[in-house]
């Protein structure tokens, strides 16, 4: 099952310093092992809310790939260059089964609700 990797990007001033280019520079080559590519980056259009800043949006295999590269040496080494001169709120979601429905997942709140206060569904 993919994890995603959603990363609201906000740069002061609009454009990477020194520190922020060697970043992106250096980024790429510690994801590969890790099996972790990019699927969007940039500014998104606001449709609800607000929402300051660019998107990124990446995939890896698993959980466990997305962390064992978040952790990994190599990227530790260059994670400074990113939250020392940019801000982000970082997160890892897990991709859904295909079988997956929001509907479903109602049905599963409502029963669960039923069970807890023991009324019938």
């Amino acid at each position: 099952m993919s994890t995603y990797l959603i990363n609201h990007l906000r740069i002061p001033g609009g454009v990477p310093n020194e520190a922020g280019l060697r970043y992106l520079e250096q980024v790429e080559a510690t994801v590969k092992p890790y099996g972790g590519k990019w699927l969007a980056n940039g500014e998104a259009s606001i449709v609800e809310g607000a929402w300051p800043g660019l998107v990124v949006l990446m995939e890896f295999p698993d959980r466990a790939a997305a962390e064992r590269w978040y952790t990994s040496p190599e990227y530790q080494e260059i994670l400074p260059l990113r939250v020392n001169n940019s801000i982000s709120d970082l997160v890892l979601i897990d991709s859904l089964p295909a079988d997956y429905t929001v509907r479903g997942f109602a049905q599963q709140v409502r029963a669960a609700i039923a069970a807890a206060t023991g009324a019938d569904s």
